[in-house]
């Protein structure tokens, strides 16, 4: 009898809120996890619990305890200034080997991919590498 084996998934993300320790990644990465740990860039690794998803966007929201760790949240733009040509950049950790970055520009705006109720997206050349996901 046993269960089965363990399968181990790796990704990408990013804090959005450093005091109360929330961080946003790719559903896929998280969906069916048992337990969900967040690697950062420091070497400092932290439990994290599923705040909530949306399988439509592929988008999860996770919740760090950061006590005793200085978190540092992204900084978004503002997406109604931003112009088809502007620079935009993917910053990911594919398959855990360390960081890159890519860099494009943003093709079209208020783009339709037929993918459901949320057909508002912006487009870019930025090459995301594989393993990139988060």
């Amino acid at each position: 009898g046993g269960g089965g084996q363990k399968v181990q998934s790796l990704g990408s993300g990013f804090v959005i809120d450093a005091e109360q320790g929330i961080v946003v990644t790719n559903n896929h990465v998280i969906a069916d996890a048992d337990d969900i740990e967040v690697n950062f860039s420091d070497g400092i690794t932290l439990k994290a619990t599923l705040v909530g998803t949306d399988t439509k966007t592929d988008v999860a929201v996770l919740k760090v305890d950061p006590k005793g760790h200085k978190l540092t949240a992204v900084k978004f733009g503002d997406s109604i200034k931003m112009r088809v040509g502007d620079w935009v950049m993917a910053i990911g950790n594919p398959f855990g080997l360390g960081g890159t970055v890519t860099v494009g520009i943003v093709s079209a705006r208020n783009r339709d991919i037929n993918s459901g109720p949320y057909d508002d997206f912006i487009q870019t050349d930025a090459a995301i590498n594989r393993g990139n996901s988060g």
